[in-house]
Parts: structure tokens; sequence; C-alpha cells
């Protein structure tokens, strides 16, 4: 399976509301839920009506689209790194998955990743 490294910083925020986001940007992902308004772009596209945010992320997808029949792609990921305390931040859409890591761990998981068999495309 290929992961390709997204070259970009990116911050996890909670927003007011959408209002100040520009969706055109690449790497826009918002959720919407009864308490919140969540926001995960990148750093220097943050919003200006930010409540809360975290800085110093960095990620990649799975490349390809990732039929929904596939199963344990993402949990597979997520274990590996969890067994090495490598956090993460996963955000799904509709093709494929984004893993999120702080900065500090990134290139660890990347190491990880390709020795056990993952080819990382940068």
């Amino acid at each position: 399976m290929e992961i390709k490294v997204i070259d970009e910083k990116f911050s996890v925020c909670k927003v007011q509301d959408y209002s100040a986001v520009d969706m055109t940007q690449p790497f826009c992902f918002t959720g919407s839920t009864d308490e919140e308004n969540s926001l995960v772009c990148i750093t220097a596209n943050v919003p200006d009506n930010t409540i809360e945010r975290s800085d110093g992320w960095q990620g990649f997808r799975i490349q390809g689209v990732l039929d929904f029949s596939l199963v344990g792609i993402l949990a597979k990921i997520a274990t590996l790194l969890a067994e090495h305390g490598i956090s993460i931040f996963a955000v799904s859409t509709y093709n494929t998955d984004y893993v999120f890591m702080k900065q500090e761990s990134f290139e660890k998981a990347l190491n990880l990743l390709e020795q056990s068999g993952y080819e990382i495309v940068k």
C-alpha cells in the first residue's frame, strides 16, 4: 500500500462557524456536531474566528480510492503507530483516509510504516 506524504504543516481547530473558512483551499476538513465546529487545515489558512487550535501537525494520505468494502486499513496503521507511542488524528473522505500526527513523531512514523512494507511517496 502506498502512503503519500503531504508537504504542509497543519492545524486542528475549533471555530465559531465556517463563515471565515476558505473551502476552496486544498486539505480543508470540517466536522460539525451539536457541540462544536471543527476544522483541520493548512496552518497558513487558519481563520480569524478560531476559538481553539493545536498547531504542529503533519500528515499523509493513503493513496488511491479505497473501496468501502475494504476492512482494517486505517486500523492497521493506527495499531502499528500506537504500539510505538505515536498518537494520530485521522480524517476520512469519500475516497481515502488522511492520517495526521505531531511533527516530532512524523519521520519516526514514516520509518515504521516503510519497515512494515508500506511504500512512502514524498
